[in-house]
């Protein structure tokens, strides 16, 4: 494989690669280089924190609201570390495809609950089958108790239906817009009827709860359960093409091309294999095509983490992690809404990217940066004097130059240029990088990684 090639692979399914690594790559065929993910993505290792603060709890325990606050503000420092936790992982993966893949199905199946055991349960399902079969995949989404609660779910009642979760299945999570009838959703929702679970985070079916009359959906009838409802979906071809367009959005190009799309249906309408269908695309020629590298405006986890692979840091107080999610506009564990981040041009505005061309030397040479609050409005009056209190912000944060100097001390200005920056330039951005080819290569480092052409990936 080329340098470029392999850069731009490691630049979508994980977050870059250091030079060491890229080198060892290089010896290696396109099918090897391919094979050695999937077979370093194979192990599942789930994210956890200690919850056995709630090992002894009853329900009727839970009745108390004295102690159900108690468990509920020890439920937020809980999912605060589990998000630091999972940042973390975004820097250091290990199973580089599935992290990726888990970041992209958290922004499909999308889910926020504030108990612990529910949202750390839902995370570590989605990255179990974050490489496997979406029919099981989806099936064991419906009946995650954060996602019964998120969607309203567990209201949906025989007799007195919640269409809210049998509404977004089919519009969000497996067909998309005007692919379904208001009275699917509602015989869909009625199929749904009776998913419950207990306190523990054990999906449960009250059966008492489930309506057992016939239902017809698309065209079919018969006594469904969610589980037929599914399936039933599941032999819509839309459903895999709904689903290929997006991994396409996210893998490889914004712009949809239509002969790329059929040939991912062909592969992915077969049997639903997830990994089948990531195995065909990064195999694929097209994917490594010009006009599909550097295209890409990285979301802010992939924009953080890049700078991380390149020159490793740690925040002094791990707190402010969630600062700099929050002024990107991307906090782990808090979508905005059940359709999640929008992607792409979204992610940039005009206060992020301000924030994005000052990061890397905000984060790596001790500058200050200057930020509002999390909704990124103006504050009110009497707010004001506690921002300007505030004023500049410096992020206490220990950068790992040492790393850098053995990752690229043999590197060339232009050489260390090149495995950052994928895009093609323009005459203005060259001559500026031209009149900086004498600085060191620390300060030239921090120069690539503030121009607009890394945010692109």
């Amino acid at each position: 494989m080329k340098p470029v090639h392999i850069l731009h692979l490691y630049n979508r399914i994980g977050v870059g690669i250091s030079p060491k690594e890229l080198k060892r790559l290089l010896k290696k065929s396109k099918k090897k280089v391919i094979e050695e993910l999937f077979e370093n993505s194979k192990k599942t290792t789930p994210i956890q924190v200690d919850i056995t603060h709630l090992k002894d709890i009853k329900p009727k325990d839970l009745r108390n609201s004295d102690f159900r606050q108690k468990i509920n503000k020890i439920s937020r420092k809980k999912i605060e570390e589990f998000s630091n936790l999972w940042f973390q992982r975004i820097l250091n993966p290990k199973q580089i495809l599935r992290e990726k893949m888990t970041l992209f199905w958290t922004n499909h199946f999308v889910c926020q609950n504030n108990q612990i055991h529910f949202i750390q349960q839902y995370h570590n399902t989605v990255r179990a089958n974050a490489l496997g079969n979406f029919g099981d995949f989806t099936k064991a989404i419906a009946k995650e108790p954060a996602m019964l609660a998120y969607l309203n779910n567990k209201q949906n009642k025989k007799g007195s239906p919640n269409e809210n979760f049998a509404r977004e299945l089919m519009e969000l999570f497996t067909l998309g817009q005007d692919q379904y009838t208001e009275k699917d959703i509602k015989e869909a929702a009625r199929a749904f009827t009776g998913y419950n679970n207990d306190y523990k985070g054990n999906f449960v079916f009250r059966k008492r709860q489930h309506d057992v009359e016939p239902k017809t959906f698309f065209g079919k009838t018969g006594n469904f359960t969610g589980d037929d409802i599914i399936d039933i979906i599941l032999e819509k071809k839309e459903c895999a093409t709904f689903i290929c367009k997006k991994i396409y959005a996210y893998f490889v190009n914004d712009k949809i091309n239509e002969q790329h799309i059929n040939e991912m249906i062909s592969v992915f309408y077969k049997d639903y294999n997830i990994e089948s269908l990531m195995r065909f695309v990064l195999l694929s020629d097209w994917f490594y095509d010009e006009e599909n590298i550097g295209t890409k405006i990285k979301s802010p986890m992939e924009f953080v983490a890049g700078i991380y692979t390149i020159v490793p840091f740690e925040f002094i107080n791990p707190r402010q992690m969630t600062v700099v999610q929050r002024i990107l506009g991307q906090i782990l564990m808090r979508p905005p809404n059940v359709a999640g981040w929008k992607t792409g041009k979204y992610w940039i505005d005009s206060n992020t990217i301000v924030t994005r061309l000052r990061l890397a030397s905000v984060l790596l040479n001790n500058a200050s940066i200057t930020y509002i609050n999390e909704n990124n409005m103006t504050p009110k009056m009497e707010q004001m004097k506690k921002w300007r209190k505030r004023g500049k912000q410096y992020f206490k944060v220990k950068a790992d130059w040492n790393s850098f100097n053995q990752n690229f001390d043999k590197h060339t200005h232009k050489e260390l240029q090149d495995h950052l920056l994928l895009t093609k330039l323009n005459s203005i951005t060259k001559g500026e990088l031209s009149a900086k080819k004498n600085l060191p290569l620390k300060d030239f480092c921090i120069q690539l990684m503030s121009l607009p052409e890394y945010q692109l990936c």
